[in-house]
């Protein structure tokens, strides 16, 4: 069994996300999704969202590619999941490409996935916002 890791906010749900998160299936077995958590985001990623961890957690666990989510609590946990849910591939998208190159290391692959140009999160907020109807 191939197990596949991601890791990412998932802030404001949208097909961009179902897009990533269907081609890191596509990779493997069985997906874990590492779910980045309000303190992370808050203090660390300079982010703020939308929806609370818990509500981000429900929306990307009915997600049906997905088949676990886990908390990202920081960004050093990744070497550490991947022993412990015994990762063979690391996604992310390649807005990040090379940023986690290192995890080659640990033995597994890591692969970059092209974004969906048309859509983001950041963006939606800025529309919404600009708008007026936030």
């Amino acid at each position: 069994m191939k197990r596949v890791i991601t890791y990412g906010t998932f802030d404001l749900l949208h097909y961009g996300h179902i897009n990533l998160l269907r081609r890191a299936k596509a990779l493997g077995d069985y997906l874990i999704v590492a779910l980045s958590t309000d303190d992370f985001n808050q203090n660390e990623k300079h982010k703020h969202t939308y929806f609370t961890y818990e509500q981000r957690k429900q929306l990307v666990e009915s997600v049906r590619y997905v088949d676990l989510v886990i908390p990202e609590r920081n960004w050093e946990q990744k070497a550490s999941d991947i022993h412990e849910y015994h990762i063979d591939i690391f996604v992310i998208g390649d807005d990040w490409k090379g940023k986690f190159d290192y995890l080659k290391n640990e033995g597994i692959e890591v692969v970059y996935l092209p974004r969906t140009p048309e859509i983001s999160s950041s963006q939606i907020k800025k529309d919404l916002f600009d708008s007026g109807n936030i």
